[in-house]
This record gives structure tokens, C-alpha cells and sequence, in this order.
């Protein structure tokens, strides 16, 4: 596999933490921090591989209906890895971002949030896109906001709001657009995840469970990546030209 045939901007949703911690007879945060382990292992193969970005969706804008327990266990999880990676995250040069509303998000983590992103902020290895209380119709509507507000207060014409202007002021416009989807747990749907990035994202829906998912199973999902053919749009004769 030449670098040429690596995606630039992998994308995952992490699913079958429930499912695994059930099967094995734990508590459900058995199976989200089992999870976590297999983030790292995720992270450490997207750094090996030269991918330039990795988006995980921690936690949808829809999980907060689940049972308030297991929500509150997701959101010190999540805080407790903020902190307790930092330093390998800043060893390996992966930058960090949290991207959703943090509005529900309790104070301290927030400040864990921000202490994370400014302490990473120079990481240029792997830029590592931590999706949380977010939703892809969120993230749209988001971006609308912003662009309207711009034009209300006179700073932006109407008429120059186009596909390519919005392309370049969503959350995730410093980088590339989603190439491979990725999602496990043998469901066959994105939930609402990247809906603008993803446009043209080859998809792979793994029926392996997320904390069962490693390196490993990554570079499988690389290899089937590899063996497709991205037109755009284009016929495969001018793919082939090209």
C-alpha cells in the first residue's frame, strides 16, 4: 500500500461498546473504556500510516436520551482521558479538538476540553478530531448561524455564500474532507455524523465490535480503501488517465 493510496482524513464511528460489555457479562463502562484502549491502538496505526486526520464520534447529541447513569460514566470517562493522555498525545504530535456544542458539558470538563486543545495545539503529526455532543445537522446549522450573522452585520455579501464558501467556514474546514468512513458493530447507517464532510467518503461498515477493533482491523479497512476506485463524478476512463 503506497502512501498515495492512504486516506487523508479517516473517519469512525466507534460502535458495540454496549453489545461487548453485555456479551462478556460487565457493566456497560466496562465496554466504553475498553473502547478507549482500542482509540489508542486506532491512533497509534493512523500515526504509523502517515493519515493526516482522525474524526471519532464520542458521543452523539442523540446519546444524552441514554440512561442518565451511563452518561454521566461516558462524561468522566471522557474527561479522565483528556487528562490522562495529554502527555502522550503532546509526545506524538497529535493535536487535539473537541468539536460540538459544550453547553451540557459540565465545567471541569470543559476546562479539561481547553487545557487539551491549547497544550496540543502545535501537534502536526495527527490532527485527532474529538466529535462530542455533535450532530452533522448541528454542525450545518452551525455554520449557517455564523455565515448569517457575518451578513447581518454587513461583513458578508448574500450573494458570495455558495457550497465553496460554506466548504471553508464549517468546524472542520482546515482539513481535508472525509476519504473513509468507518463503522463498526455491524450497523449499516451514519447517524448523523459528518453529513457535509463525508460528501464523498468511501464507506465501511465492520461487523466488529468497537473495544475488538485495533491496528489491525484498521489496516484491513485500508486495504479494501485502497482497492476502490474514487471518480468524483468522473467516468473510470478518466480516473484512469488521470
Amino acid at each position: 500500500m503506497t502512501q498515495h493510496h492512504i486516506p487523508q482524513h479517516i473517519g469512525i464511528i466507534m460502535d458495540g461498546n454496549n453489545r461487548w460489555a453485555k456479551l462478556r457479562g460487565k457493566r456497560k463502562l466496562a465496554g466504553h473504556a475498553a473502547g478507549a484502549d482500542s482509540l489508542r491502538s486506532v491512533t497509534r496505526k493512523c500515526l504509523e500510516r502517515g493519515v493526516h486526520s482522525l474524526s471519532i464520534f464520542a458521543f452523539s447529541s442523540e446519546n444524552w436520551n441514554r440512561p442518565k447513569l451511563e452518561v454521566d460514566g461516558l462524561m468522566r470517562l471522557f474527561e479522565r482521558a483528556l487528562i490522562d493522555e495529554l502527555s502522550e498525545l503532546i509526545e506524538n504530535d497529535i493535536s487535539v479538538v473537541v468539536i460540538g456544542d459544550r453547553s451540557r458539558f459540565a465545567s471541569s470538563l470543559i476546562d479539561a476540553i481547553e487545557r487539551a486543545e491549547a497544550a496540543t495545539a502545535r501537534g502536526n503529526r495527527l490532527k485527532l478530531n474529538i466529535l462530542a455532543n455533535y450532530g452533522g445537522r448541528w454542525d450545518i446549522a452551525d455554520t449557517a448561524k455564523r455565515l448569517a450573522s457575518e451578513v447581518l452585520s454587513g461583513r458578508l455579501a448574500l450573494d458570495s455564500i455558495d457550497e465553496y464558501l460554506f466548504d471553508n467556514r464549517h468546524n472542520l474546514a482546515n482539513q481535508p474532507s472525509v476519504d473513509l468512513l468507518i463503522r463498526t458493530g455491524g450497523e449499516h447507517r451514519i447517524s448523523n455524523f459528518l453529513l457535509w464532510q463525508s460528501a464523498y467518503a468511501e464507506l465501511i461498515f465492520s461487523d466488529i465490535l468497537w473495544p475488538d477493533f485495533d491496528g489491525e482491523a484498521l489496516d484491513s479497512c485500508l486495504q479494501e480503501y485502497a482497492s476502490r476506485e474514487r471518480r468524483f463524478g468522473k467516468t473510470s476512463e478518466q480516473v484512469r488517465v488521470i
